[in-house]
């Protein structure tokens, strides 16, 4: 099957017409910001960027598209890393970006519930969230940047999904935009609702391959009024995983971060131009931030001293003694993220185990890593409490970009296969996109992929909505396969 397309100027000067002023950007300067991602590695140059106002300003400009049978590529924050929303580098397709919907329609404290259009920026739609006294748990590094539709559309994670879940659980509703236009108004606050379908799944983490999302009903909660955060380490990977059941125990339930670094990416984190120096007094092969909070009158102090008073396996750590100290703690996380990309490009993945094997799947794959790719630097962390795991790679300093592709591949030869072996995931939480597509479809099954090409063929029959993104173009100029992202 293929799809004969219409990747022109001439059918964006055709859409425009009769559509309100304003809503297409064509200069290259003015469209230079949509065609690279935060990772800088994925670049694109659309055809044109749109910027809808409204809802119902979207679905006429998707029914032109249909009927132009013109390519669109969904945009939020750029905050992805696996080249969904970067258009492809040919101007073969319209940039749909979600900026200008970006209101809080709606907060309900007493449902702990709000409304939110999909191009408002994370951080805006929790600092609203707090302002009524409550919390909208999902929390990551780009929170100042990327946007509500991304999230949705990803399925995005972060450090409080051990209590709170993925963003696919926060979500009581959608408002979305098909690809032909119409609109499907599921855009309902009930925290119980068993009347057939559960319609609004379909589009949480499609990655924009079945329609756009334009606004989002999403779960709050009570704001904590209390936290406590502590830096500890271990002497290795087994005692992180014993003190991490123990410490779901002791906790009560109000563990909301458990995140584990290896020393390697803690050395990464204290590189110029950090200023703050290693957290203990004597290095360890691993680490762990911990992070309990409570909206209630509970002393989450005793609490956690209590539950490293139960336990041998904590070598050493520090509890923070103030907000501040807490905020510097968790720096040593960000920063360990930021700084992987300040020799240039690296191997990221995004994986997942079941929790009982992270320990035995870091120490295959590390060793895997030893012997493939000796001249690199392996860094490992993640989520512990749902098994999320970022094993990535930097490149020696001075490697050509042929060497560096060839290096991500031998990387990636030793981790994927492994994934099978220990039952879990290539993607965890930053989704398919391009860079994985190749690798998700070749270990799809048959009846997996049969399934989702129905719903894509159901939904977007004329492929124009994310083509190449999850599953292929049906494109003759977008062949399966023709080429290998990292």
């Amino acid at each position: 099957m293929t799809l004969t397309l219409s990747p022109s100027s001439a059918a964006v000067a055709t859409i425009q017409a009769g559509m309100r002023p304003g809503l297409f950007l064509t200069g290259p300067a003015e469209m230079e910001p949509y065609g690279r991602d935060w990772t800088g590695d994925h670049h694109g140059v659309p055809l044109a960027v749109a910027r809808p106002r409204s809802t119902t300003e979207l679905a006429d400009l998707m029914a032109r598209c249909t009927a132009a049978r013109l390519p669109v590529v969904p945009q939020g924050g750029l905050t992805g890393l696996v080249g969904a929303a970067t258009a492809e580098p040919d101007r073969r397709e319209l940039v749909v970006s979600l900026e200008r919907m970006a209101a809080v329609r709606s907060i309900n404290p007493i449902d702990y519930t709000m409304v939110v259009e999909a191009g408002c920026v994370l951080d805006v739609a929790k600092q609203a969230a707090a302002a009524a006294d409550c919390l909208l748990p999902i929390t990551f590094g780009a929170q100042g940047s990327c946007r509500i539709g991304g999230n949705v559309s990803t399925n995005a994670g972060g450090f409080n999904v051990l209590r709170y879940g993925m963003t696919r659980d926060l979500v009581l509703g959608l408002e979305v935009v098909l690809p032909d236009g119409r609109i499907w108004n599921g855009l309902r606050t009930l925290r119980k609702d068993n009347r057939g379908y559960d319609l609004k799944q379909l589009f949480i983490g499609a990655e924009g391959t079945l329609g756009i999302v334009t606004a989002a009903a999403l779960k709050l909660f009570p704001r904590p009024a209390r936290l406590e955060v502590a830096l500890l380490g271990f002497r290795s990977v087994p005692d992180v995983m014993a003190f991490y059941a123990h410490a779901r125990r002791a906790c009560s339930d109000l563990l909301s971060a458990f995140e584990l670094i290896l020393r390697p990416g803690l050395e990464v984190a204290l590189r110029p131009p950090a200023s703050f120096p290693d957290p203990l007094s004597e290095t360890y092969p691993a680490y762990v931030l911990i992070e309990l909070a409570s909206s209630g009158p509970v002393d989450l102090r005793a609490l956690i001293e209590d539950c490293l008073a139960g336990s041998d396996l904590v070598a050493d750590g520090t509890i923070a003694a103030s907000q501040a100290q807490a905020e510097k703690l968790w720096l040593y996380r960000e920063m360990m993220v930021e700084h992987q990309g300040h020799g240039g490009r690296y191997y990221r993945t995004d994986v997942s185990v079941p929790i009982s094997r992270i320990a035995d799947f870091l120490d295959v794959a590390l060793a895997g890593l030893r012997a493939a790719v000796p001249e690199a630097q392996p860094v490992a962390y993640g989520h512990v409490g749902d098994g999320n795991l970022h094993l990535n790679v930097i490149p020696p300093t001075g490697l050509d970009p042929a060497g560096i592709v060839a290096l991500f591949g031998r990387a990636q030869e030793v981790i994927y296969p492994l994934l099978d072996r220990f039952e879990g995931s290539i993607s965890a939480e930053h989704g398919i996109g391009r860079v994985k597509r190749n690798a998700f479809l070749q270990g799809l099954d048959p009846v997996s992929r049969e399934l989702a090409e129905g719903l894509k063929t159901m939904l977007d029959p004329l492929r124009i909505l994310s083509r190449g993104r999850i599953l292929p173009a049906l494109d003759p100029a977008q062949p399966e396969g023709a080429r290998e992202w990292y």
